[in-house]
């Protein structure tokens, strides 16, 4: 099959997953490009739905909407429309068609060598081109030209013997290059996939035993947000909970000699009051644990800083980051001596995350740098820099995109996830697509001991956007009996506003209008919506694997400002879009004040988190604090608030910012607050919505909510919006290496 074809013209160029037209180009899913290809294979004929599925998805299980959704993305790339079909047509209840002419570079290719061989063959032979293909002026010049060389005597033997030199030199030069030329990297390419789990619970953190038998990962309640740690036997498919009571887990390590899991258990902290979570380091008895769950034993304990991400170092101590005032710092834990020591920080930057080689004993690790830029460096296990190079982000990642990497089999080369697309990650820092044989989101990539298969966790979040009148809050304040109350948790009469089998979130009311912004992957990637309650609007087509952080109306409704891929970006309701071009990435967006054309945000400065206000006008950043800022609002008579990471609110003061107090334990970590009227609404660990009035300093519970309510996003006169958690189901996956 050609790797390259026309489709009117469209240029599609299936090695680097990409669609072209007059020099602008557009990355595309692999899959949605082999649905194009196989219907450009039948053009004109009718592709049945499972034609296309057994074609395409062959080796893999996919969600129902899944070719709808790529027929969606190409008639979007294709500029065509679901009502007019100029390119992709409907059948209904068959399949699809492709109506244009397709032009396959391969038999361009072909003729052109042919036309190479007839001319080398047969002297003074020319293949003129139609007269339709040129002006009149161009066939006559060559009709001419033709003519003249024609009647030209054949040059002599002699004058041959300088273009024999040069044609036998260039010949040497390639063959010298050939040997010369520094060898290529192998790229990975990836087939068949199996569902290691595939349970209504959400599966994460998976990882390898030292022997490849077994996978061990985490399983999550379906209530609280805690988790146990399983393992599955990958031949006999048998599971086996290793710990014997739900706790918050994080990611897991094996000893070399798979005896032996390290990870982190996060709990509260009563005291020091430093911050919200206080973190240990603990140990299980692998083999113990498959017999019968376990309890695991202490390590380590910290109480005034985060650590993260252990590795078991073959020297038999364990590598993890922790956090010095806003500086993470790879460290080296002795389990014997029960000391630690730092193998590498930056005193200008600050390091994104890391990964560990048993069969190298080497590190690395991606990080920010002072420059602005992003390195991918390796270590020796003893902290020895071996090298240091700035990554070279490819047009298809976001230029702050945060890179978590992996160590893969392919030599000098690391494997990571930007949601949808896998690339790999050289040690000079270049980086590589790879085809995938996925259509949903994956992360956290890890190899078998023997190479040829990896694991990642796969599958989507789904929430809703949902209405509360306050008028029905009201009256379930007064006239509710108490005995109904628990009851009224899970009767709320919400209204969905907004559904799909994906995520819509950030819903955001309109200023002195009708509509509702929200964000939403319905359309396969995350983009900005807008709704009048009747049909739904698609206002942005920012490209695969975008995030959105942050978004808000301008005063006068006709347009809102995004944080898409950490860059600002003015969104009018007709689609057309202003970047604001800035030194620093964007980490979230909490407010936009259209009429000082200025905004609340969250910067990341060499690597540090600066809570700041940006004037989007000349582009002046005023620092507010060093804080690790939450969430943050002004009211309308511009009174700041904002929460630290401990879920605190406070006020700016004469001398030093203000706590307020009456919202002490009001506060829920890294969940939005609303501010309206001068009154900030928010809601609690215990489901409950309340309010506190600024300028009368009083709190209020308004009432109870539904346990699937995640967040409030906003509130009017008549209504308060908010996101609810349809599921947040995820599995482990295992992909094998093509042969």
């Amino acid at each position: 099959m050609a790797e390259q074809y026309w489709i009117g013209d469209f240029f599609i160029d299936l090695t680097r997953n990409q669609i072209t037209q007059k020099m602008q180009s557009r990355t595309i899913p692999p899959k949605a490009l082999a649905v194009l290809t196989y219907l450009a294979e039948n053009q004109g004929k009718v592709v049945s739905h499972d034609a296309l599925l057994a074609k395409v998805w062959q080796d893999t299980v996919v969600s129902p909407n899944t070719l709808q959704r790529s027929i969606a993305q190409l008639r979007k790339a294709l500029g065509d429309d679901s009502k007019v079909q100029v390119y992709i047509k409907t059948h209904a209840k068959q399949g699809y068609s492709l109506e244009c002419d397709v032009r396959w570079h391969d038999s361009v290719d072909s003729t052109n060598h042919e036309s190479a061989n007839l001319n080398n063959s047969q002297e003074n032979v020319v293949d003129e081109p139609p007269v339709s293909e040129v002006n009149s002026s161009e066939a006559h010049s060559d009709i001419n030209t033709v003519s003249n060389t024609a009647a030209r005597p054949k040059p002599s033997s002699s004058g041959f013997k300088p273009i024999s030199l040069i044609f036998g030199l260039m010949i040497l030069a390639i063959i010298g290059y050939q040997y010369l030329a520094p060898e290529q990297p192998a790229q990975l390419s990836f087939g068949e996939l199996r569902a290691l789990t595939s349970t209504d619970s959400k599966e994460l953190a998976s990882i390898y035993s030292p022997d490849g038998q077994y996978v061990v990962f985490h399983r999550y309640s379906q209530e609280f947000c805690v988790n146990n740690i399983w393992a599955k036997n990958t031949k006999t498919q048998q599971e086996s909970q290793l710990t014997n009571n739900f706790d918050s887990y994080g990611s897991h390590s094996f000893s070399k000699d798979g005896k032996n899991l390290v990870f982190i258990k996060t709990g509260g902290c009563s005291e020091p009051n430093t911050q919200k979570k206080c973190y240990k380091l603990m140990s299980l008895d692998f083999n113990r644990a498959l017999g019968a769950p376990q309890s695991p034993s202490v390590l380590l304990e910290c109480k005034n800083s985060a650590i993260r991400n252990p590795k078991w170092l073959n020297n038999n101590n364990i590598a993890l980051l922790q956090k010095f005032s806003d500086r993470w710092k790879l460290i080296s834990y002795s389990v014997n001596k029960n000391k630690s020591q730092v193998l590498y920080a930056l005193d200008n930057g600050n390091i994104i995350d890391y990964d560990y080689s048993v069969t190298d004993d080497l590190i690395a690790l991606t990080s920010f740098h002072n420059d602005g830029h992003y390195y991918i460096e390796v270590l020796k296990a003893d902290g020895q820099l071996v090298s240091s190079h700035r990554i070279k982000y490819p047009k298809e990642i976001a230029n702050f995109r945060l890179i978590y990497p992996n160590f893969s089999p392919l030599k000098e080369q690391l494997i990571f996830s930007t949601g949808r697309q896998l690339f790999t990650l050289s040690h000079d820092g270049q980086v590589a697509n790879i085809s995938l044989p996925l259509d949903e989101p994956m992360g956290s990539p890890t190899f078998h001991p023997d190479g040829n298969r990896m694991i990642v966790i796969k599958g989507q979040y789904d929430s809703d956007i949902v209405s509360m009148p306050l008028s029905q809050i009201k009256k379930a304040q007064i006239a509710q009996p108490p005995t109904e109350k628990a009851q009224s948790k899970q009767n709320k009469n919400l209204s969905v506003l907004e559904r799909s089998i994906v995520a819509e979130d950030n819903a955001i009311l309109q200023p002195n209008g009708e509509l509702i912004a929200y964000k939403s992957e319905r359309s396969g990637e995350e983009q900005l919506w807008i709704t009048d309650g009747k049909g739904s609007q698609q206002l942005t087509h920012f490209p695969m694997d975008t995030y959105l952080s942050g978004m808000d109306w301008a005063a006068d409704g006709k347009s809102l400002l995004v944080n898409a891929n950490h860059t600002l970006t003015q969104v009018t309701l007709d689609s057309n879009q202003k970047s604001f071009p800035l030194e620093y990435p964007v980490v979230q967006l909490f407010q936009w004040d259209s009429k000082n054309n200025s905004a609340l945000l969250l910067l990341r400065v060499k690597g540090i988190l600066k809570f700041a206000e940006l004037n989007l006008t000349n582009s002046e950043t005023r620092i507010i604090n060093d804080k690790r800022v939450n969430w943050a609002r002004k009211s309308e008579n511009g009174q700041l608030v904002y929460t630290d990471h401990m879920a605190r609110f406070w006020q700016p003061g004469p001398a030093e910012d203000q706590l307020i107090e009456a919202l002490d334990g009001q506060g829920r970590a890294k969940q939005p607050f609303v501010i309206k009227n001068n009154v900030i609404y928010g809601i609690n660990d215990d489901l409950q919505l309340w309010s506190y009035a600024l300028n009368e300093e009083l709190f209020e519970i308004i009432t109870e909510l539904p346990n699937n309510v995640d967040h409030l996003t906003d509130i009017n006169q008549t209504q308060l919006l908010m996101t609810v958690e349809v599921s947040s189901r995820k599995e482990v996956v295992e992909l094998s290496l093509s042969e």
